[in-house]
C-alpha cells in the first residue's frame, strides 16, 4: 500500500503545473503547512510501523489492529482516489486492493487458543 501511494506521489509530481504549484506553497488545492505535512508523514509511517507491529503484538491484538487500521486506509484510498488521473486512480486502486486484502486476511485469521 505505501509503496502504491509513493508511485502515486511520484507520477503526481510529474503532472504538469504542480511542481510550481508546490513552490508558490499550495498542492492540490491546499495551501501546505506545517500541519499537512505532519499528517502526510504520519499518513506514510502508520503501514510502516504496522509492518513492525505486526511480528511483535500477541495475535488477537495484532488481529484487530489489523482490521481498524486497514479500515482506515481503504477509506482514505478511496476518498484519496476522487478527482485523480487514470495513473492515480491504478495507484489508489491498487493500494485498496491491498488494504481490503490485509482486512480480509486478518478477519479470516484463526486465532490461536
Amino acid at each position: 500500500m505505501t509503496l502504491a501511494a509513493l508511485v502515486m506521489t511520484i507520477l503526481m509530481l510529474m503532472e504538469p503545473g504542480v511542481l510550481e504549484g508546490i513552490m508558490e506553497g499550495e498542492v492540490l488545492g491546499m495551501q501546505i503547512t506545517p500541519e499537512i505535512l505532519l499528517v502526510a508523514a504520519i499518513e506514510r509511517l502508520v503501514p510502516l510501523v504496522m509492518a513492525f507491529l505486526s511480528l511483535t503484538l500477541k495475535d488477537s491484538i495484532n488481529r484487530w489492529a489489523n482490521i481498524i487500521v486497514g479500515i482506515v486506509y481503504t477509506v482514505l484510498n478511496l476518498v484519496s482516489a476522487i478527482g485523480a488521473s487514470p495513473q492515480g486512480i491504478l495507484m489508489w486502486v491498487s493500494a485498496t486492493l491491498a488494504t481490503v486484502l490485509i482486512n480480509w486476511y486478518a478477519w479470516k485469521s484463526k486465532q490461536k487458543a
